[in-house]
């Protein structure tokens, strides 16, 4: 059994998860938010944020921006908002103002 268990690990859980969770953020070919809708891209988002133990703000931003459908049209209508723009520091205010503005273009 130990072994069975041991071949298991090897095979179905990455060795390091933290490493894992950060490079997948860091791939913009594979983490993107295709067809999912924005609230699941922001659950998935946040969970491969958590387990990367990654909080640097601006680069959070970016990161989440790069992972949206190209072109962007939600990253447009929110730099080009007049007033309510995000802070490139706090990723919960884009994830805010990403949801008011993605229910607006739904309209």
């Amino acid at each position: 059994w130990a072994t069975f268990e041991k071949d298991f690990c090897v095979e179905f859980f990455p060795l390091d998860p933290i490493k894992t969770a950060a490079l997948t953020l860091c791939n913009r070919e594979q983490y993107r938010q295709g067809k999912h809708t924005l609230d699941k891209y922001i659950d998935l988002f946040w969970a491969l944020v958590k387990q990367a133990a990654y909080f640097n703000g601006l680069q959070l931003c970016l990161t989440f921006c790069d992972g949206l459908p190209p072109p962007p049209p939600l990253v447009e209508s929110i730099d080009n908002l007049a007033e309510g723009c995000p802070d490139n520091e706090k990723i919960a205010l884009w994830y805010k103002v990403g949801r008011d503005q993605w229910q607006l273009m739904e309209i």
